[in-house]
């Protein structure tokens, strides 16, 4: 066995926290560290996802050490994942289904690399990805054109010379994309278009 995986918890419920520092203690292939110090993987656990849970995501994901993170919600919708998995979450698993052997391979997984979805989710995942490419939830053409000049570097005025819209267009539709999909800014737009497969 190799050096344990430093890994810390974050959780907005501090009982919560508790229990789930306790369940990666008793494993001998991770180590729990204290706060300041550098995780390479955050276990991220709440009860549902919405916008402060995917902000603490987020948060987490931006730390100077980049850590990844393991999200473990007690409610965890298909919609939901796909923006957990949008704003950068390594793992997925929900609160009933995450023993301690489930837990611990999500966090090694992470640790490695990989992104670990529960089986019984991942058909989910793949049918609202599909559905929403050729569904109603999918980006217009327009959408589509506009961020992937954003996706090359192009500002505003860019974008609105090149497809023949008026600047104030062409951030009405960057806008319209953020606020549907409750992303933070164009780059984020971008990552979650391409993540999600809509681009």
């Amino acid at each position: 066995m190799g050096v344990p995986v430093p890994v810390s918890v974050a959780a907005l419920d501090p009982m919560v926290e508790s229990g789930a520092t306790a369940v990666l203690r008793s494993r001998p292939d991770i180590t729990v560290v204290p706060p300041g110090e550098s995780p390479l993987v955050t276990v991220v656990v709440v009860d549902d996802v919405g916008e402060r849970e995917l902000d603490l995501v987020r948060r987490t994901r931006d730390a100077a050490h980049r850590p990844e993170v393991v999200l473990v919600a007690a409610d965890l919708t298909v919609t939901a994942a796909l923006h957990a998995l949008a704003a950068g979450t390594r793992g997925l698993l929900r609160r009933r289904e995450a023993s301690a052997d489930r837990l611990a391979d999500a966090v090694l997984a992470a640790a490695d690399g990989a992104t670990t979805v529960l089986p019984e989710m991942l058909d989910d995942l793949l049918t609202c990805v599909s559905g929403a490419q050729d569904g109603a939830s999918a980006l217009s053409e327009r959408e589509r054109a506009v961020l992937r000049l954003v996706a090359d570097g192009q500002d505003t005025d860019e974008i609105a010379r090149e497809l023949c819209y008026s600047p104030r267009t062409v951030a009405s539709v960057v806008h319209d994309v953020i606020s549907r999909f409750r992303l933070r800014n164009r780059a984020h737009a971008v990552a979650y278009a391409l993540r999600t497969g809509l681009l």
